[in-house]
This record gives C-alpha cells, sequence and structure tokens, in this order.
C-alpha cells in the first residue's frame, strides 16, 4: 500500500502528516508527504525516516516575509501554490493507492484533484471544524471578506462563505484544472470537504456535534512521540528553580505586537514566576540579561509543558492539544482564524484562560495568567489530560488500510 499526504501550511499542517505517516508505516504502508519547502519540514520528516516532497516556496517566508493575506494577494497565492501542486504532487501520486489532503484551501483542493485525475482515492482532512458548515455556528470570515455584523442566520452566512470562496479561489482552482483536462468546480468549499470529511481533533477537547449535511469522521488529534531530549542548558535552567511559565506563538509573526516579549515577561514576573521565551516564527528573544528568562527554538514540548507552571500560545490545535495532554494550564492570546475558538474551549474547559484580543498588555495578560497559575486551575488541567485521546493517528491508519483494502475488494470483483 502507498499512500500521499498533501499538505502547504505551518508547523501545524505539517507535523499531524508526520505523525500520519508513522502509523501508516508502522501498518506496512509506504508513504510520500508533500509539504512546504522549509528546512525544518524537513528536518522534522527525516526524524521519521520520510522524504519531504517539496512543494511551493518556503512557509514561513510566506508568513513572515512577504505581505499579510488580503483579497487582493490571495488569488495570486492560490494560483502560485495551484501551480506547484501540479508539478509535485502529480508526479508523488503516481502508483499511491490513497491521497490525504489538508491544509490551506487551495493546496488541498489542488492534490484532490491530481487526486481525480489520477483515479485515486481521496480523503479531505481538517484540524480544526470551523470550516466545516454548521448551522451552530458563524463561519470564519476571510481577510478582505467580511461577513456581515446584523446577519444572525447561519445558514446565510454560511453561503455568503461559500460565495467569498468562490471569489478568491474559484478562478486559481479552475484554471488548474482545466490545464489537466478536468471540468470546472461549481462550489470550492463543497468539493474540498466532500461528502465525508474527517476531523483530526480530540473529540473533549473539539467535540463535533452532527449535523445532516454530511458526515464527518473524527479520528482524534493526529501526534507523534517526540522521543528528543531537552537540551541540557534547559534542564538547568528548569532543574534550578520553580517551574517557570512557557511564552511562545509557534508561526504566528506577531506584526500587531511587537512588545509581546516585554509584556509577556513583566506579566510573568508579577507573578513572581520565571520565563521560558520561544522564539517560533516571529524570532522573539529576551529583553535584558537577567537570569530568570531562557529562550529556546525548536524544542521538544511534550517534553518540555509538563515541567512549566503554565503555557502561553496562540491557540494553534496543536499546540492547545500538547498543553493539554500535559496537563498543563494555558493562557490562549488568540491571533486569527479557529484560535479564538481554541481560547474559548480552554476557558470553558476550565482549563485555562482565553485572552481578549490579540494585543496583550501587561495588565491583561496578567489577569489571565492569576486564572491559569490558580490551584483548582492545575487541578482541572490534570483531569481533562486523562480524558484527551492519543490514538488519532492510529485510527486515521486504520480507516486508511480498510479503504485501501476495500477499493482493492470492489475493483477485483
Amino acid at each position: 500500500m502507498r499512500v500521499l499526504l498533501s499538505t502547504y501550511g505551518s508547523r501545524g499542517d505539517v507535523q499531524p502528516m508526520a505523525a500520519l505517516a508513522v502509523e501508516l508505516r508502522a501498518l506496512g504502508a509506504e508513504v510520500r508527504v508533500c509539504a512546504p519547502a522549509d528546512e525544518e519540514f524537513a528536518k522534522l520528516l527525516d526524524r521519521i525516516g520520510v522524504q519531504l516532497v517539496p512543494v511551493g516556496p518556503s512557509a514561513r517566508a510566506l508568513t513572515t516575509q512577504a505581505p499579510p493575506p488580503s483579497a487582493a494577494n490571495l488569488p495570486q497565492r492560490a494560483a502560485a501554490v495551484l501551480a506547484s501542486q501540479m508539478e509535485a504532487v502529480t508526479e508523488a501520486a503516481e502508483g499511491c493507492d490513497l491521497v490525504v489532503a489538508t491544509g490551506m484551501i487551495s493546496a488541498a483542493a489542488g492534490a484532490l484533484s491530481v487526486a481525480e485525475k489520477s483515479g485515486i482515492p481521496a480523503v479531505s482532512v481538517t484540524f480544526q471544524q470551523l470550516t466545516l458548515p454548521s448551522p451552530r455556528r458563524r463561519p470564519l470570515a476571510y481577510p478582505g471578506k467580511p461577513l456581515p455584523t446584523d446577519v444572525t442566520d447561519n445558514r446565510v452566512l454560511w453561503k455568503l462563505d461559500a460565495e467569498n470562496i468562490n471569489a478568491l479561489f474559484g478562478e486559481a482552482l479552475n484554471s488548474t484544472r482545466a490545464s489537466i483536462g478536468l471540468p470546472p468546480v461549481d462550489d470550492v468549499r463543497d468539493y474540498v470537504i466532500g461528502d465525508r470529511p474527517w476531523l483530526a481533533t480530540d473529540p473533549v477537547l473539539d467535540p463535533w456535534q452532527e449535523t445532516a449535511d454530511f458526515d464527518v469522521v473524527q479520528t482524534g488529534a493526529w501526534a507523534m512521540p517526540d522521543e528528543r531530549p531537552l537540551p541540557e542548558d534547559l534542564v538547568a535552567f528548569l532543574d534550578a528553580g520553580a517551574p517557570p511559565v512557557f511564552v511562545g506563538f509557534g508561526s504566528m509573526p506577531m506584526r500587531e505586537s511587537t512588545d509581546v516579549v516585554e509584556v509577556a515577561v513583566e506579566a510573568v514576573r508579577a507573578q513572581g514566576r520565571r520565563v521560558i521565551v520561544g522564539r517560533g516564527w516571529a524570532d522573539l528573544s529576551l529583553i535584558d540579561g537577567q537570569d530568570d528568562c531562557f529562550a529556546v527554538g525548536d524544542t521538544n514540548h511534550q517534553a518540555l509543558f509538563p515541567r512549566v507552571a503554565a503555557v502561553v500560545h496562540h491557540g494553534g490545535a496543536g499546540t492547545t492539544t500538547t498543553a493539554a495532554r500535559a496537563g498543563t494550564p494555558q493562557v490562549v492570546v488568540p491571533q486569527l482564524a479557529d484560535q479564538p475558538y481554541w481560547a474559548g474551549r480552554v476557558a470553558e474547559l476550565g482549563i485555562g484562560a482565553a485572552h481578549e484580543g490579540p494585543t496583550p498588555t501587561v495588565e491583561s495578560l496578567s489577569a489571565a495568567l492569576g486564572t491559569a497559575l490558580a490551584p483548582e486551575t492545575r487541578e482541572r488541567a490534570r483531569a481533562v489530560a486523562d480524558a484527551v485521546r492519543t490514538d488519532g493517528a492510529t485510527v486515521a491508519a486504520k480507516h486508511i488500510l480498510d479503504i485501501v483494502g476495500q477499493e482493492r475488494t470492489t475493483a477485483s470483483g
């Protein structure tokens, strides 16, 4: 069995695919991974013995160096990603039995189109449910395409969402499809979602409520064990005092919060705690030479988070899930997209605090930290940790094995 995993996005899009690759290989499958041409992703896949098939430009450069996404530049970005997909994914899909597609919507649409052209079964996956239409909530707004605030009928808003997605990505997708002899797609969103999308999130952290529109397969979050030891100097810092607070914002460029490190350090110090700063894609650095602060680059969060008093982060699905599994209280400072949702879930579950808005002040972050560091929050975080599943990638890999087996049986029958 040969499976192609295709994505384009940040680490939160790539690392779950690496987790799935590990489980598929354990079942005897050959795996190929198409992902952005970033060195950190190549290293991530190299650790598990899977070669990266590079697609498109560096995701980090596109996030941190290019202008922010807008209605003006999103169609051009989509066209560039789709063009690179046609070359890389088409070649990588040769001889494959199934394609798993995720990442930014144009990338997923491109991979699904390649699978369609090649006659290969495909699965569409999302790592957060907010892109799946539901009458119970509003859709996410795209840059330059705000949703009307005076409309309360969610079904109307989801119809507008489909129109916005078509306006942003439809021309690029259909031009690409025409180039390989495929008919145009009328509804880009519905094409990407399909009739049976997979939701790779934990049902405790992200409970899916059934809807009549389609059948969702919730596998659990995809995470692979990280066996990397923590750096010796980081271990020495951890051992030198009480558990510190980790502050990191992953792939967020933090353009609107250029003083976020100063604010965070002052707020954490006000709680009598030491600080670990995760550099991330914003390349955050320490503000002074005091010995109560330590900066880290790419490190093993599975090993680090159980040793800290709280995790202050942007609210990516992966970081939220890792902190929850560690039983460590969280403060989520959401920046965009699905991050306010994850902030809300953390607060609702009582495992931390949701910061109001993307730009913290010393006062606002101190208040949120006060909630997160309270004994009852830690107790609740530990209780929820016991309920969070760890087998999502295994479940997904077994589903894939079943699908391929059924396809082979049908073909031979």
